[in-house]
């Protein structure tokens, strides 16, 4: 009987808890991420470009040059396919004289299924040749 006393009274002694609570360790740590989310800078990764502001219609008649960008990323200059980015502005270059092409307009044709670094590399390279006359054909398909 005195076996039996004994478990009686053990078994009326509140149980440990042997798990550690960890909901105010979430608390903090959602907080420390979310003062981390915001103080972080914004990172802006960006090719600045100084666009063309629209004006009225043009009467003089314009040199035009025809850029192609397909779906595989290869740009053609005038129906001629070149590959090298590199040979690509020294092709552009050519055309950046305002005394052998006067009032120059580029117009860049974008299939829809090409990358957007093939468009922002010729709209870069057309800056740095001074080209500032450039127009995106078919960019309708592209609205939303």
């Amino acid at each position: 009987m005195n076996a039996n006393l004994l478990f009686v009274e053990h078994a009326s002694e509140p149980e440990f808890m042997l798990e550690i609570n960890t909901t105010p360790l979430i608390d903090v740590m959602l907080v420390l991420l979310i003062m981390l989310i915001i103080t972080i800078p914004l990172q802006l990764h960006a090719v600045k470009l100084e666009l063309p502001v629209e004006s009225a219609a043009v009467s003089t008649p314009q040199n035009i040059v025809r850029i192609d960008i397909d779906a595989g990323n290869v740009l053609s200059l005038d129906d001629t396919v070149i590959d090298d980015r590199g040979a690509f502005e020294n092709s552009l270059k050519k055309f950046s004289s305002p005394e052998d092409y006067p009032n120059l307009a580029l117009h860049i044709n974008v299939a829809a299924k090409s990358n957007y670094e093939s468009l922002a590399f010729v709209l870069a390279s057309a800056q740095r040749q001074g080209i500032s006359r450039l127009n995106i054909v078919g960019i309708d398909r592209f609205k939303l």
